[in-house]
């Protein structure tokens, strides 16, 4: 997992081919577009907007993926979001290669909350469980962007 500013991704961007791209098309994001997919280097780096409320960490589940990473930007509002090493956790529902997600039992033991918040990016990779959209005191309209990046290319 990587948590940085977005006016400093280009501290990232040498580490994967898709990075140059995909920060230049979050650095560029109006926060008008409508929500949905866009491609931004075919279907092996998509951005997905999508606007929700926050919810109780009891109604968040964890996920990790296997073929696609995650890059989450918040633009609008506030979250939390626990971070967990996958390989900690226990399973509770199996991978699906359609949907490229296992979702997992929350952790027993601590893991890491981010605060997620506008001007920020987090990147997160197939050894990161993670749980987005918890609301921090009460629920939040959220504005976040989800870059799907192809691992392997």
């Amino acid at each position: 997992m990587i948590q940085d500013l977005l006016i400093h991704s280009h501290r990232s961007e040498n580490l994967h081919p898709y990075f140059p791209q995909a920060f230049q098309w979050l650095k560029n994001f109006n926060p008008n577009t409508p929500d949905g997919k866009y491609e931004i280097i075919g279907p092996d780096c998509v951005a997905g907007v999508q606007r929700y409320q926050t919810k109780p960490t009891t109604e968040k589940k964890w996920e990790a993926h296997q073929v696609f990473g995650d890059i989450q930007v918040v633009f609008a509002g506030e979250e939390y979001c626990g971070h967990h090493n996958v390989a900690l956790l226990q399973t509770l529902e199996p991978y699906s290669a359609e949907k490229d997600v296992a979702k997992f039992v929350a952790p027993t033991t601590p893991s890491t909350l981010l605060h997620l918040y506008p001007s920020q990016f987090t990147i997160f990779y197939p050894s990161d469980a993670h749980q987005p959209g918890v609301q921090i005191s009460q629920p939040c309209e959220v504005l976040k962007v989800v870059i799907k990046f192809k691992l392997k290319v």
